[in-house]
């Protein structure tokens, strides 16, 4: 049984458990760090648009500063994803 083991690992190239663990771990690594950044820019736009909508129905008269303000914010949250993504490859790369 362990012979047909080794030829399957030799014919598929997984027969370091040390060089399988190393890239699982940096697979995580770019999954968590991309994932986390996503969910945190969801989040970060959602409570921002819910935001505007609720100044904007209570002020209509300043709707162009909550607009400028409004694409701000969604610009800040999108690279806060960004730092993620990166963080993400660079542990995925090193």
């Amino acid at each position: 049984m362990s012979q047909i083991l080794q030829l399957f690992n030799a014919a598929t190239g997984t027969a370091d458990p040390t060089t399988y663990g190393q890239k699982a771990g940096r697979a995580i690594a770019l999954g968590a760090g991309a994932g986390g950044g996503a969910a945190g820019a969801g989040a970060g736009i959602g409570s921002l648009f819910g935001s505007v909508v609720e100044a904007t129905a209570r002020q209509p008269e300043m709707r162009n500063e909550i607009a400028s303000t409004q694409w701000l914010g969604f610009a800040l949250t999108e690279a806060c994803f960004f730092y993620g993504l990166v963080g993400g490859f660079i542990a995925f790369f090193l």
